[in-house]
C-alpha cells in the first residue's frame, strides 16, 4: 500500500513501524519540542504533498497533533486503537502490528468545515456511548471502526462532527460493534 501524502510520527521506531506496513515517507516531530527546522519541513510536505497526522495514542501524542493540527488545520488526521498501540505496558505506534498501522491510514481523515453539527449529546446517550456503564467501551470500538480514535463523550461528539461522519456511517459502524 503506497501513501501519498508525508505521514507526521512522533520519533525514528514509528517510522520503523511505518515503513514495515506501508510504502510513505515520513517526518519524524522528535517529541513535543519540534525544531524550527521540522516546522519548515512540515511546511513543505504539508504544502506539497499533504500530511497525515499519525502520533501515538497517548497524552503526549494528542498534545503534539493540536500543535500540528494549529499550524497546518487542512492535515488529514489517522488514529490507532491504545489497545493496538501497546505492548509490555508501552504505549506508541512503533508497538502496533502492520494490519493495524494499515487499517488506521486507509481510515484517513481530513477535519472538516461544517454550519451545524450532525450529532448531539443525546444522539450519543440514545446510541450507548455516553450515560451508562458500558459507555466508553462502545465509544472506543466505535472509535476504531471509524477510524477517530477514542475519547471521552464531550470528545468523541467533537470527532464525530469535525470529521463529517454521517448517520449511515454512524449505524453501520455501531451495528458491526
Amino acid at each position: 500500500m503506497k501513501i501519498k501524502e508525508i505521514i507526521v510520527v512522533e520519533g525514528r521506531d514509528d517510522t520503523a513501524a511505518i515503513q514495515k506496513s506501508v510504502d510513505a515517507v515520513t517526518i519524524e516531530t522528535h517529541g513535543y519540542g519540534i525544531t524550527k527546522d521540522t516546522w519548515r519541513l512540515l511546511e513543505k510536505a504539508y504544502q506539497e504533498k499533504g500530511i497525515i497526522v499519525f502520533t501515538d495514542p497517548d497524552h503526549a501524542g494528542e498534545q503534539i497533533r493540536r500543535r500540528i493540527l494549529e499550524k497546518f488545520p487542512n492535515a488529514k488526521e489517522a488514529f490507532l486503537d491504545r489497545k493496538d498501540a501497546q505492548r509490555d505496558g508501552d504505549i506508541g505506534i512503533e508497538n502496533a502490528a502492520p494490519e493495524s498501522i494499515r487499517k488506521a491510514l486507509e481510515k484517513a481523515r481530513y477535519s472538516i468545515e461544517q454550519d451545524t453539527d450532525v450529532f448531539t449529546m443525546e444522539d450519543l446517550r440514545q446510541a450507548g456511548l455516553a450515560g451508562n456503564a458500558d459507555a466508553a467501551g462502545r465509544r472506543q470500538k466505535l472509535g476504531k471502526a471509524l477510524g477517530i480514535g477514542w475519547g471521552n463523550s464531550k470528545r468523541f461528539l467533537q470527532k464525530l462532527n469535525k470529521f463529517g461522519i454521517t448517520k449511515a456511517e454512524l449505524d453501520k459502524a455501531l451495528q458491526e460493534i
